[in-house]
Formats: C-alpha cells, structure tokens, sequence
C-alpha cells in the first residue's frame, strides 16, 4: 500500500510540474512577446546547449507537430520550420535569424539521430569472408600498419602483429561488426603516424627485466602492453555507446555546424584512441587483465568532460567559426 501511495505521489508531482511549466512559459510568452523556442536561440550562443535546448523544448511540446520535428526527413527541415514559425505566429520579416538559427540546430538534431541509424546498421552487419568488398577492407587495413610487409596467407598468424586475436581476424569482429574494421581503417589512413606509433608502442614490454630474446618469444601469445586491433574494436564499442546514449550530442553538436555524418564519429573515435592510449600509460596497468579497469575509468572520465556543454572532444576537428556561428 505504501509503494502504491508512493507511485501516486510520484505521478502527481510528475503532472503538476508539466502544469507549472506550462503556465511558467505562458507568462514569458506574455511578458517578452517571444516563444520559447525564440527565447532559446536569442540567449544561448550556438552550439550543444542551444541546440539541446531547442531539442527538449521541442520533445516536450504538447504540439505534435513540434513533438514530430526532431525525426523528420533532412529535405523535410525547411518546410517544417516554415510550418512550426507559422504555428508560433512568428513573422519572418521581424525574426529573420529565427529561421537560419533553428535549421541549424534542426539539421544537428536530425543528423544525430540519423548518424546513430547508419552507425547501428554497420554495428549489426557481420564481417562476411566471401564479400569482396570486406575483404579488400581488411587487408587494406594490413597494408596501412605493416606496409612493405606482405601477408603470406589470408589465415594466418601474422594477424597477431596488429593485435588481432587468431588466424582470422573475422572472429574478432563479432562484436562490433563492420563497424569496428571501418574505424581501425579510418584511423590507419587518416593519421598513419599515429597508428603506426601506437601500435609499436603497444606491442612493448611493459618492463625492462624482461630480455629482448624473451619479449620475442613472448609477445604475441600474451601481450604485456596490449593488442591494438582489439583494443581499437573495445574503443569503438565506447563510441558506440556514447553515441547511443546520446553522451555524444554535446560533442557533435559543437563540431558540426550541420548534419553529424560518419565521418564525425569516426573522427572521435581516433581521438578516443590517442587518449586511451596516453590513459593507459598513466595508469600503468600490471597486465592486459587490468583492462577492463582501466576502459571503466577511462569511460568514466569522458562522460565527466562531455557534461560540459562547451565540450569538444577533439577540437582540432572542429568546422571553421564562420560554419559554427549560424
């Protein structure tokens, strides 16, 4: 009975807040002449906390049409804004920024959620060793970490020199599906230096104690730093889960100026993996076993710094100002 009285309670404070704001919204509507959605855009610059904003006003609207925006078609945006400024009795000759402001934050909105789409698909499509396709990427991936190297097999245990597991890496990806090749590539092509570096650095041995005879026989049956393509899968099961929760909108929202496209996410992804590599070193982990512990923490510390709405993970990505600044 008590839980019953509870949940009633519960409910009721649920209602009367949404009542409250209600009538709080009303009242600004009067006193400012302005909609919610105005207030929104003329006080907050551009970026995550404006479009955020702008996104749980539009979600909690009472308004379907207003409830519907966030999932509309891309070609769709124009229109819908047209038709939300009509619903507001808003006048573009008096508001023309209005329209430019909530397009841009619309367009991030349905990007995000878009982007979240097609990274789901590559996520639930399986490595496929008959699709050529798939295969061509692998190996693309071989010859970007080991180049002058050739593969002498398709199964074989070279495999392991860049951290993979067994013979066939298409065991390894079974988690993650095509999208954790597509991002160990992406990472490989577009900063080469730095995969290159990070995967040397992975395949050291942790301790000087251990002779160069020994480090040779040892390193790749059990690896004393870690294995780079199976680490680079884990990192991008952290993206994927940040991006899922929607932990991410703060940083795609501050990057991208529009739509957050693939790229965007793979681009995150790399700079994920410059910093877990600097975060495993500083934590100086025993062995691989620690791993988890470590990826928990490190987890731990990316969610910290993306509550922050002027968040940007990897800045140097970032589109120019005259981009951002709609």
């Amino acid at each position: 009975m008590k839980h019953f009285m509870r949940m009633v309670v519960k409910v009721w404070i649920y209602f009367y807040c949404i009542c409250l704001w209600r009538c709080l919204k009303f009242i600004l509507r009067k006193l400012t002449g302005r909609c919610e959605l105005q207030r929104i855009c003329y006080k907050n610059k551009p970026g995550a906390g404006r479009t955020r904003k702008i996104e749980s006003s539009l979600k909690s609207s009472k308004r379907k049409l207003l409830q519907n925006a966030p999932s509309v078609h891309p070609d769709a945006i124009e229109n819908t804004i047209e038709d939300i400024l009509t619903l507001k009795k808003v006048h573009l000759d008096t508001n023309p920024q209005l329209a430019v402001s909530l397009q841009a934050c619309l367009l991030q909105i349905v990007g995000y959620r878009n982007l979240t789409l097609e990274v789901e698909k590559l996520r639930r499509e399986a490595f496929d060793s008959e699709n050529p396709q798939h295969e061509e990427m692998l190996l693309k991936l071989w010859k970007t970490l080991k180049p002058g190297i050739p593969l002498e097999a398709r199964v074989s245990k070279q495999w392991c020199e860049i951290g993979f597991q067994g013979d066939d890496p298409k065991t390894d990806f079974r988690g993650m599906g095509l999208l954790g090749l597509y991002n160990l590539v992406y990472f490989a092509e577009k900063d080469p230096t730095s995969a290159l570096q990070i995967l040397s650095d992975s395949l050291q041995p942790k301790s000087s104690k251990i002779s160069n005879t020994e480090w040779e026989m040892k390193k790749f049956d059990k690896a004393i730093g870690y294995s780079f393509a199976i680490v680079g899968i884990n990192i991008t099961d952290l993206a994927y889960n940040l991006l899922i929760s929607g932990a991410l909108k703060t940083h795609l929202y501050n990057v991208a100026p529009e739509a957050p496209a693939l790229h965007h996410f793979q681009q995150t992804f790399c700079f994920l993996m410059h910093e877990f590599h600097k975060f495993w070193i500083e934590e100086d982990p025993l062995d691989i076993m620690e791993f988890n512990r470590v990826r928990n923490k490190f987890h731990k510390r990316i969610l910290k710094q993306l509550q922050n709405t002027d968040m940007a993970l990897c800045p140097h990505f970032a589109a120019s100002e005259s981009l951002i600044n709609l």
